[in-house]
Order: structure tokens, then C-alpha cells, then sequence
């Protein structure tokens, strides 16, 4: 399995949104270099509330950009980064991996950690999009499609156009459960 990056972003200050950038850099252990978000610990403000010595399993967003389209077809206008994405891609179904699937972009390894919870702030972005990012299926399980999040295990450049290869864990395979 394989996909390619067709977005980078980063924000230096708390945003909902994130600005595209030529090129990003992921920093092993911390995550992208520059943004808000990088740290050893916890650096979202509701996790930090809760307890800021927490391990930062949310160093690196990742979102579909499929997701955009099927958006995009329930009357909503989502590009890349407005989701505070820091790497949007295409062609990898992200939130089928499992719990610790490794991402190699260039150099850069990314290890998945789990799905991102969208908080309310998704609504005051865009009235209505956060019941379209988080739901429920047939059975009543929540279902969320917000991205995925990472921890950076080895550091290097990534830039759109960028190959992503895909490399699962040795099984039995964990689902992503919300970080």
C-alpha cells in the first residue's frame, strides 16, 4: 500500500487552520518543526488541562484528501490544512491502518497512534461539519474521520508530491481507537 503527499502544514500560533507550506521538517520524538503542536509532552489545550505530563501521541495530524471530496458533496468547502492537518494525503485508506503502522515519506518515519477526536471547534470553522467528521454506524459505534494522529520516530524533510509507503506491524492488528 502506498499513497503521496499532496499537502504540508504548519502554524506556529494556536489556530483551527493551518497554512500549506512548501515543505515541512519532523523532528524524531517531537514532531513538525515550528508548530504548536510539537513536543515530547502534551501540547493540545484540552489534553494539557487534563494533564500536561501526558506523552504527546498526537505530534502529527494526518487527514485524506478524499475526505475533502466527500465534504464537498454534502455542501461543505474543506481544503488542505483547514482541518489542522499537518500532512494531507491521497490514496491511503489512513483510518483503516492499524495501531502502529509505520508511514515512511523520504526519510521520515511516522508511527500511527491512533484517530483523532475533532472537538467543537470543528463547528465554529464550518456550522454542521463536525456531525459530518463524527458519527455513528449502523451499530452505534462512533465512528470518526477526522485523520489520524502520529509520533515521529526518525526526523527528515516532507513536501508535497512526496511517496508514502505504507508498512504494517507484525499482526494480530489493532484498530485505531481515538487519541
Amino acid at each position: 500500500m502506498s499513497g503521496t503527499v499532496t499537502a504540508v502544514s504548519s502554524n506556529a500560533e494556536y489556530s483551527f487552520t493551518k497554512p500549506n507550506r512548501e515543505s515541512i521538517t519532523l523532528l524524531a520524538g517531537l514532531g513538525v518543526e515550528g508548530d504548536v503542536h510539537a513536543g515530547v509532552t502534551v501540547k493540545h489545550r484540552s489534553r494539557v488541562a487534563q494533564d500536561p505530563t501526558q506523552p504527546n501521541l498526537r505530534q502529527v495530524h494526518l487527514i485524506h484528501e478524499e475526505l475533502f471530496a466527500e465534504l464537498g458533496a454534502e455542501g461543505f468547502e474543506v481544503v488542505a490544512g483547514d482541518l489542522g492537518e499537518n500532512i494531507t494525503t491521497r490514496g491511503i485508506d489512513l483510518l483503516g491502518l492499524p495501531t502502529g503502522t509505520l508511514l515512511r515519506i523520504g526519510d521520515a518515519v511516522l508511527e500511527v497512534t491512533g484517530l483523532r477526536n475533532p472537538c467543537l471547534q470543528i463547528d465554529h470553522f464550518q456550522d454542521g461539519l463536525l456531525k459530518r467528521v463524527v458519527g455513528r454506524d449502523e451499530a452505534g459505534n462512533v465512528v470518526r474521520r477526522a485523520g489520524i494522529m502520529s509520533v515521529v520516530r526518525a526526523g527528515g524533510a516532507v513536501r508535497p508530491g512526496d511517496a508514502i509507503a505504507v508498512e504494517l506491524p507484525s499482526g494480530p492488528h489493532r484498530p485505531l481507537e481515538r487519541v
